[in-house]
């Protein structure tokens, strides 16, 4: 069947390589399938452009996939009645982690003929294979979908255990030139980037996350450092961003990747999403030598009464421990705090800033955002039984507006009160980065015309 998938635009210049969408290729392909993408985000097509796409080119199947957040949806409306506009309107399928916890709702609403709930490899290939044949959808696990304006959902499908016997991405069908070039914390301006996902899924269960997938799944040692060599030797690439949940799974995990990479010779640079109750000087001093620049940690709070409350299953001891131990091997940490969960407070959020003050190396600039109970989390569902939000509807049409505001105050502040005491904190952040390239650029200066160094190429930003 003729298949063309979406990446759809969010209006940045390079964005995040679409690894969902290159993984379904990937095995729509394998099962013999002619697959094409329309790479909205590469080359920002209007949806008028899609329209006109359709009307002139005849495919059997068209599919998007997207994560769950405001401009997400408006997006997926606006792609979705270009498809619907269309007169040669193909079967549409939409998928991932935006639309999977309310089947009926996002069918009816883009009127797509079915979802993909979850991991999505094998329910895409059994739906084809019945839409090829003419057969009922009712036995794919997995999978919603709408006749005649009636919604079905069957029964969820079991996660893949084997990771391993998925498909690598199918990177030939994208314009990998495009997105290697995106810019991740301490890559060299020579330097070009592609992500690798190493494992699914997450062993914790923070209550704001909506990724509930039960446990991690990790991709072999071997599997992961074939899949780095083949971007490396093809592709150029010479920095790996590992876009998994959580890469730091657990500490003999990850010091198993990490001999394995230095093992294999790789010399790439890479960084990862870490767990700082992982974070052991050991652990750290291995990924280091394997080639970790950057490692991303979700704090989210410097407080162990709301870190409780999150479920995070951290503390601040450990933070701060975590944190130090990264520095001292030499590898910057990435740290992400939020504000407005379970009876958080003024004093909290501030005791947040003055920890990303107190650790702040000018790799990125921080702010923070207030937390979101985005549909299939803990905290969605404690907003629906406390009458904060009433539907899923409600959520994406009047609360969740926009990442930066609130969605919903679970805290004891009125929503005055939170959002000055949002602002003091940022301002405080955002001062201390502005007097950072104050800094930074005053040493250019002396470097220049009092050491007189000649290496110097003009104040550029990047």
């Amino acid at each position: 069947m003729k298949v063309l998938l979406i990446t759809y635009d969010n209006e940045s210049l390079i964005q995040w390589f679409p690894q969902g969408t290159a993984y379904i290729a990937a095995i729509l392909l394998k099962h013999g399938h002619e697959v094409e993408i329309y790479a909205q985000d590469v080359h920002h097509y209007p949806e008028s452009h899609l329209t006109e796409k359709l009307n002139n080119e005849k495919y059997d199947i068209i599919g998007l996939s997207f994560i769950g957040g405001y401009y997400e949806y408006k997006k997926a409306i606006k792609i979705s009645d270009a498809i619907n506009r269309s007169t040669q309107r193909p079967f549409y399928i939409i998928g991932g982690f935006g639309p999977t916890p309310a089947p009926e709702f996002f069918l009816n609403k883009l009127q797509a003929d079915a979802l993909v709930m979850g991991e999505g490899e094998v329910t895409a290939v059994e739906l084809l294979k019945c839409i090829k044949e003419k057969k009922d959808f009712k036995d794919i696990l997995g999978l919603a979908y709408r006749i005649d304006d009636k919604v079905f959902v069957n029964p969820s499908r079991p996660l893949i255990e084997d990771v391993d016997s998925i498909p690598m991405p199918a990177y030939h069908l994208f314009n990998i030139e495009h997105y290697r070039l995106i810019q991740l914390p301490e890559r060299d301006k020579t330097d070009f980037t592609m992500p690798i996902l190493s494992g699914r899924g997450c062993t914790f269960t923070c209550n704001f996350c909506y990724r509930m997938d039960k446990g991690f799944r990790g991709r072999s040692n071997e599997s992961i450092i074939e899949e780095i060599r083949y971007l490396k030797e093809n592709h150029g690439i010479t920095y790996i961003g590992f876009s998994d949940e959580l890469l730091m799974s657990s500490i003999e995990r990850t010091m198993s990747l990490s001999q394995a990479m230095i093992d294999a010779d790789l010399n790439v640079k890479w960084d990862c999403n870490g767990r700082l109750n992982y974070a052991k000087p050991k652990v750290l001093d291995l990924m280091k030598k394997a080639g970790c620049v950057f490692i991303n940690y979700g704090i989210e709070a410097f407080d162990d009464q709301i870190l409780k409350n999150m479920d995070k299953v951290l503390t601040t001891k450990q933070i701060e421990k975590g944190i130090i131990a990264t520095l001292e091997a030499g590898i910057s940490p990435g740290y992400n705090i939020i504000f407005g969960n379970i009876d958080e407070t003024k004093e909290t959020l501030m005791k947040g800033v003055d920890f990303l003050l107190k650790y702040d190396n000018g790799a990125q600039m921080r702010t923070i955002r207030p937390v979101t109970p985005y549909p299939g989390s803990p905290l969605y569902h404690l907003a629906i039984e406390k009458g904060m939000i009433k539907d899923i509807e409600d959520f994406y049409e009047n609360k969740h507006l926009n990442s930066d505001l609130l969605t919903c105050n679970f805290t004891k502040l009125s929503d005055d009160e939170f959002y000055e005491a949002l602002f003091e904190a940022n301002e405080k952040l955002l001062d201390n980065y502005q007097q950072r390239v104050k800094e930074n650029t005053k040493k250019q200066l002396e470097d220049l015309y009092i050491k007189r160094d000649a290496s110097f190429r003009g104040f550029r930003q990047s």
